[in-house]
């Protein structure tokens, strides 16, 4: 098949040709995002090949159809940025890899834990500079502090592994608990969460009820202080972005409610993250106001970074395509509800 790889890096374009072996599909990689303005680059194109920033709503997906397309692989586990009923009237088939690393999301989220508590990145830039003092990095013991997970799906728990090991308490909230929980995990309703938890790690999907879901009104009832230091709760986020109102989040800050915020994920991304702006100005007065603060730790959507993640995200993405093509096999297709 002749397949349009969209919002192609290079790492993209390395662990696509190694996955396809014999070089049965004819990749072409394309740098640009998908969009309305893109979309005629996959013309003539069986299947394209997206990721999570590409947009994949009504309109460019008539396009795509128009021009031929009849698959769309997405290279990730989400799809909120795919308008299925619009794939489904169209007759174009979505799938997506549905667990490519959950251990390489959940370990940057612990990163992003031990980064902000010990704030090793302000220590890092202060040395470089001949600065070794210690006010301002104070940080506290893991061991006894309460974690709240919310979103109990692979990555949810492995990071609850992983907590637990550093002998934190883990309480968790999910509309469906999972089976495969610890016993250590426990769960509890949202609002008992946002009371007790010193941590709050988001791990759940994007969902007409998850926008947002972290809100004025949900940081209002989050702990006032985490222990001795008396900050406010730490909220880490490698899950969706929009799961965040971010005017709220800067507001939580500014009050001191929040005392360390964590991103991987962040609701505007799509004109930003996996490009380099640094020569250019960017324009997102939200995002630039975040990175003002030093209790605020960004990270470009990178969790997933891995070997391999790559590696298991490029293979999925090919054996979706050779099962789409043959008519058999494994496909991890994408219905609407």
């Amino acid at each position: 098949m002749r397949i349009a790889v969209f919002s192609a890096k290079p790492y993209d374009r390395t662990f696509l040709t190694r996955a396809n072996s014999g070089q049965r599909h004819h990749l072409s990689f394309f740098e640009a995002r998908l969009t309305e303005d893109t979309a005629t680059l996959a013309n003539g194109f069986d299947a394209i090949c997206a990721f999570v920033n590409d947009c994949l709503d009504a309109a460019v997906l008539e396009q795509l159809h128009n021009g031929g397309t009849r698959l769309v692989a997405l290279r990730s586990a989400g799809f909120n940025h795919v308008d299925l009923a619009a794939a489904e009237r169209l007759g174009i088939t979505v799938v997506r890899v549905p667990a490519y690393s959950p251990h390489a999301v959940a370990e940057h989220a612990v990163a992003l834990v031990l980064s902000l508590n010990r704030m090793t990145y302000r220590a890092y830039n202060r040395v470089r500079e001949g600065n070794f003092a210690l006010d301002g990095l104070l940080g506290f013991d893991l061991h006894g502090k309460t974690v709240g997970i919310i979103g109990t799906g692979h990555i949810g728990l492995i990071f609850a592994d992983i907590m637990h090991g550093f002998g934190c308490r883990v309480v968790a909230s999910d509309p469906f608990p999972s089976p495969d929980a610890k016993s250590f995990v426990e769960y509890v309703p949202l609002a008992t969460l946002f009371a007790s938890a010193d941590i709050i790690s988001l791990h759940c999907p994007l969902t007409p009820e998850t926008h947002h879901l972290i809100d004025a009104d949900a940081i209002a009832q989050m702990k006032e202080g985490v222990m001795l230091i008396k900050e406010g709760v730490m909220l880490i986020n490698t899950g969706r972005g929009r799961v965040v109102d971010t005017q709220a989040v800067i507001a939580g800050l500014k009050s001191g409610k929040i005392g360390r915020l964590g991103l991987d994920v962040y609701e505007e991304e799509e004109q930003l993250f996996f490009e380099d702006l640094s020569q250019g100005v960017i324009n997102d007065d939200q995002f630039m106001r975040l990175t003002t603060f030093h209790n605020v730790l960004i990270t470009g959507h990178q969790a997933f970074f891995t070997a391999e993640a790559l590696t298991n995200i490029a293979e999925t993405t090919l054996a979706n395509i050779d099962a789409f093509e043959r008519g058999s096999g494994t496909l991890h297709r994408v219905t609407t509800p």
